[in-house]
């Protein structure tokens, strides 16, 4: 490292060790120095691209259609609600099949955790028990049949659901 040159007076010029001095600069080689020259205008860096939008997601094929929506509705049974909106959430727009399903697993989902609720504040009555116990039985036995038709190509839509998400 060298200095390129100390000025002993003149504006800017301060004191260290009781001598008047003024760096202008210091550099290794131009090219490849990380520091800049004090005296030089620098001017601002130019604006960087913005980013670019996320590409679409690609369409799956009708397998993977309906391995999503055979595993959406089996999830359905182990995990209830979750599996219905994250596979909603990730797969809506990957097809028109998986779409549907994952749509009509929200649906059927929502609907059990409303009877749900109603039977927690039932219990107090001890008809709640029974609505439990339904609601349990219903979830099983209709994710099944919906995930046996998923696997099939099948469309399906589960009965006594309300439609909340289409």
């Amino acid at each position: 490292m060298s200095f390129d040159r100390i000025e002993q007076s003149g504006e800017g010029a301060s004191v260290c060790g009781g001598i008047p001095h003024r760096i202008v600069g210091l550099s290794r080689s131009p090219a490849t120095s990380p520091f800049r020259r004090l005296d030089a205008m620098t001017t601002p860096p130019p604006p960087q691209q913005p980013y670019a939008a996320a590409p679409p997601p690609q369409p799956m094929g009708p397998s993977d259609e309906k391995l999503w929506a055979t595993l959406v509705h089996v999830g359905g049974i182990f995990v209830g609600f979750w599996s219905s909106l994250i596979g909603y959430l990730i797969l809506k727009d990957r097809g028109p099949f998986v779409r549907a399903h994952t749509a009509t697993a929200l649906n059927f989902q929502i609907t059990l955790i409303i009877a749900e609720v109603v039977g927690w504040i039932l219990t107090l009555v001890l008809i709640g028990f029974v609505i439990l116990t339904a609601v349990y039985i219903v979830r099983i036995v209709f994710s099944i049949i919906a995930a046996v038709r998923a696997n099939r190509g099948e469309w399906y839509t589960y009965p006594l659901s309300i439609k909340f998400v289409s």
